[in-house]
């Protein structure tokens, strides 16, 4: 079906309306920054956007305008810019879960050294004791004595 030219026209201002929108960020519930919600925003068929269709040339206009946003540091659909935060957080909390996890084995192998020469050092000394009962050549010393020292007034 041929359109006329005022019709051509005022599709072409309706599509530069939704481009518009969407590229400030006002995406419609359920939709993207993209040809297929700029279509049903403009209510025109979406294939007229592709190939050598009338719209074409407007859809050559919107990706322009939103890789040179999306250049510029802005993203015109948030959903977008919370993907690419996720995805930056995940990464953040990936790295923190490795470094932990390598922590705790670090941690882990220091445990049980400390252990093993617990034990090792305990032994030792439970074998210097029975050695020393064994010989009776050990002078035992006399307990410690506790004194207490007055305070001057």
């Amino acid at each position: 079906m041929r359109i006329s030219a005022a019709q051509r026209t005022e599709n072409e201002n309706r599509i530069r309306a939704a481009m518009d929108r969407l590229l400030r960020g006002e995406i419609p519930p359920g939709g993207k920054c993209d040809i297929k919600t700029l279509a049903a925003e403009a209510a025109v068929d979406r294939t007229a956007f592709y190939g050598t269709r009338p719209y074409a040339h407007l859809r050559i206009e919107f990706e322009r305008r939103l890789n040179a946003k999306r250049a510029a540091g802005e993203v015109p659909d948030p959903r977008e810019a919370q993907v690419a935060r996720l995805k930056t957080e995940n990464l953040k909390l990936r790295e923190r879960l490795t470094q932990s996890a390598q922590t705790i084995d670090e941690l882990t192998d220091f445990r049980t050294q400390a252990l093993a020469r617990l034990a090792a050092q305990h032994e030792e000394i439970v074998h210097l004791r029975g050695t020393a009962a064994a010989a009776n050549h050990v002078t035992r010393l006399p307990a410690a004595r506790t004194t207490t020292i007055g305070t001057c007034s």
